[in-house]
């Protein structure tokens, strides 16, 4: 029938996201008998949960390497979107010397 083991945490990332994929494409082929379909969605559906808690947890472990200028230090910083460009702000948290002045005209 499927291949059940699903439940086992030792899964690898990439072997339970191939096996969710035959799965999908299993069940979109829609030549599935109803009880093999119903087998195949719970074992996708602890598939999918596993990905997403693995992928949470890769996540959750990524961090950026960040230069402290008052220090010279480095730091490390949870990662996030927005800062993938070598820790740089995102030019809304960039900071100015002028700011809240007008800026000059140059004629």
């Amino acid at each position: 029938m499927t291949k059940k083991d699903p439940e086992s945490k030792n899964v690898k990332f990439e072997e339970a996201l191939k096996r969710l994929e035959k799965i999908v494409e299993k069940l979109e082929a829609g030549d599935v008998p109803l009880e093999e379909s119903i087998a195949l969605y719970e074992e996708g559906i602890s598939l999918f949960r596993q990905c997403s808690s693995k992928l949470e947890e890769a996540k959750k472990k990524v961090e950026i390497l960040a230069k402290d200028a008052s220090t010279g230090r480095m730091k490390t910083e949870p990662f996030s979107l927005g800062r993938g460009n070598g820790g740089a702000k995102p030019p809304s948290e960039d900071v100015s010397a002028g700011e809240g002045e007008p800026e000059e005209i140059p004629f």
